[in-house]
This record gives C-alpha cells, structure tokens and sequence, in this order.
C-alpha cells in the first residue's frame, strides 16, 4: 500500500498507554473525515492489540510498543501495533475466541482477536516465539466524491 501520509509513535508497555494509542491513532486518521462509527471500530480495535502486547507480549513487565499507521489516497488505512515480546507459539490457536495465555489475578475473556476482527476489515498477525508480534490492522474509510487525497511527493 503507498501511503499518503504516514506516522510512527513509540511507548512504554503499561496500561495507561492503551487510552494514548487510541487517541493517537483516532487523531491521525481525522483527514479522512471518518465516520463515527468507522472511528470507533479503529480505536476498539487498536485498544484490544496495544493491550494485547502489553499483557501477553510482555506480561505487564518493561518493554516497547511500536504503533505505526498510515493511509493511502483511496482511504485504506492501516495500524500496526509491534512488540519485541515473548510472541505467539500458535497464532491460529491464539485467533480461536476464548483462547489466553492470561494467568494471574486478572480476568481474561479471550476474545481480543475477535474483536479486532470483527471490527476492521482485514487483521493479519505475525509473530515469532521469542521475537515479538506485529498485529496489522486495515480499515477501508469510504471517502466522499470530492475527498479524494493528494498524491504523496
């Protein structure tokens, strides 16, 4: 995808980072004059893999979390949320609902991937044991007729 705009936003793995990603990522999308509904399901989405990475990529212990987003003239947009985590042995097992590794005082419903499914029109996960995971997100945003964005130069 050839983005017209781009931005990268590095942060610490704790949980009240997940409300700035949301923000951060809502913030940028803005230009394409989403709708409420299509902003909601980014930052639903968004919220679920940033707290993803914080609690099974690290297990609420010290790290990195990389967001990067950007959008192309025709209003595909697209987040990645990036850890260097423990990352996901069965991914497939992993995307099944109710699934979690989750263990300890905190409650887990397993649905964080399901969710994210269900409210972007494309997820892909990619992760290596030991290595970390990349989440990617992809939203089509419906741009009105004379919304069409500028070419990037």
């Amino acid at each position: 995808m050839t983005f017209v705009n781009e931005m990268r936003l590095d942060f610490d793995a704790l949980p009240e980072n997940e409300a700035f990603a949301r923000l951060a990522v809502s913030g940028f999308m803005l230009p394409l004059d989403p709708t409420m509904e299509e902003l909601a399901d980014v930052k639903t989405a968004v919220s679920e893999a940033v707290t993803n990475a914080i609690v099974h990529g690290y297990s609420g212990g010290p790290g990195t979390v990389r967001l990067c987003a950007g959008y192309s003239r025709n209003g595909d947009f697209q987040v990645d949320v990036i850890d260097h985590g423990r990352g996901i042995e069965d991914i497939r097992q992993a995307m099944q609902p109710f699934f979690t590794t989750a263990s300890g005082p905190e409650e887990r419903t397993g649905m964080g991937f399901t969710v994210m499914e269900s409210f972007m029109d494309d997820v892909d996960v990619r992760s290596k044991p030991g290595q970390g995971t990349t989440v990617r997100l992809t939203k089509r945003i419906r741009l009105r007729e004379d919304q069409m964005l500028p070419r990037r130069a």
